[in-house]
């Protein structure tokens, strides 16, 4: 059973090449391939200097699955914590991978004190959508984004 393969660990320096290529697999599925502009160095400085934190799933020394998250404060709340990227390969689905990776995401949340976890999920994207009302989330739909780009 591949689940018993997985190892979760915390992303190191040396995995945000391929934590990179994750994101663009993602930004594939979710039809934006062109999107992605950051590069390595740009992981690299933004990781070593503490910008964001993760979790990579590991099968047969592959990186299969990932998880990247922030700290960040919700004035009308408290401490929480911030699901930037969360993506297993599609040849990994369906053996409890991505919910070894959100359950960790969910416990490392719990443990640095936060008293909610948020995220964004694209209102098409079913499998997500299943996914998260199984783990019984509250997927908010009264709330845009905004964004500016520079």
């Amino acid at each position: 059973m591949v689940k018993n393969k997985i190892q979760l660990r915390p992303i190191e320096n040396r995995d945000l090449k391929a934590v990179l290529g994750l994101v663009k697999e993602l930004a594939i599925y979710e039809k934006e391939p062109e999107a992605v502009s950051a590069s390595v160095s740009d992981y690299i400085s933004a990781f070593e200097s503490g910008w964001f934190k993760g979790e990579v799933a590991e099968f047969d020394q592959e990186i299969v699955g990932m998880t990247i998250y922030y700290n960040t404060f919700s004035t009308w709340k408290g401490r929480m914590m911030y699901l930037e990227d969360f993506y297993v390969k599609p040849s990994h689905r369906r053996y409890g991978i991505g919910s070894l990776l959100f359950e960790s995401f969910l416990a490392n949340s719990k443990a640095a004190g936060c008293v909610l976890v948020k995220w964004q999920v694209l209102d098409w994207n079913e499998l997500a959508l299943d996914f998260y009302a199984k783990q019984n989330a509250e997927i908010q739909k009264n709330w845009w984004n905004g964004i500016i780009r520079f």
